[in-house]
């Protein structure tokens, strides 16, 4: 569950996040964001969008794979927005725009050759999700692939136990507006997007998808 919000609800989450996740659910939310990237990500200098990419690491895998890429970071925590300024490099500190906000915070003018949306779109109810998603798909490039990775929906009793528990716990401690995993696939198929190639980890319960 990641990390944009109309407010900073994530700073009180920030500290401890990483471990948490590494706690639970082990390298799978990595491997599924670097799976995401691996298949989706365009070749030589694409101008990225990564949204809610919270402390940062996924910015770092995108300079490592793509290290000409031009980069906006748009993250509505100012914690977690600090955290991943931490994680470029000084020698890469111009292919990278740091913005704090929500996608309200996007100009209508701008486009990208990459929307990359990790962890971020299971945390919104069904209409702001429709509303985030609209917006995003207004930022793309014509034929710019959507990465995505995020949670699938649960298969077996103790997935549904542990997403149930996930939502609980970030609702209490962040404010997200989602009660349970909203209909992401459906959403993005309403944009007239379609699944590319898709990868499962963890049982089953995290997938990372390439859009077009």
């Amino acid at each position: 569950m990641l990390h944009i919000l109309p407010d900073s609800g994530f700073d009180r989450v920030a500290a401890f996040y990483d471990p948490l996740a590494r706690l639970v659910y082990g390298r799978a939310l990595q491997a599924a964001q670097q799976a995401a990237l691996i298949a989706g990500l365009p070749a030589g200098t694409p101008r990225v969008l990564i949204i809610g990419g919270g402390t940062g690491w996924v910015l770092a895998e995108v300079l490592r794979l793509r290290p000409q890429a031009q980069v906006l970071y748009l993250e509505a925590s100012p914690r977690m927005l600090a955290r991943a300024r931490r994680q470029v490099p000084a020698d890469a500190a111009a292919h990278v725009e740091f913005r704090l906000g929500t996608e309200a915070a996007l100009d209508p003018s701008e486009r990208f050759e990459v929307i990359v949306t990790f962890f971020l779109l299971d945390l919104f109810e069904p209409g702001r999700l429709r509303q985030l998603v609209a917006r995003l798909h207004h930022a793309r490039q014509p034929s710019a692939p959507w990465l995505l990775a995020d949670f699938a929906a649960p298969r077996i009793w103790w997935q549904r136990g542990l997403l149930t528990a996930m939502y609980g716990f970030f609702r209490a401690t962040t404010g997200i507006s989602a009660r349970r995993l909203p209909p992401i696939h459906q959403e993005l198929k309403r944009l007239g997007l379609q699944p590319g190639q898709e990868q499962r980890f963890f049982g089953g319960m995290v997938e990372a998808v390439v859009w077009q």
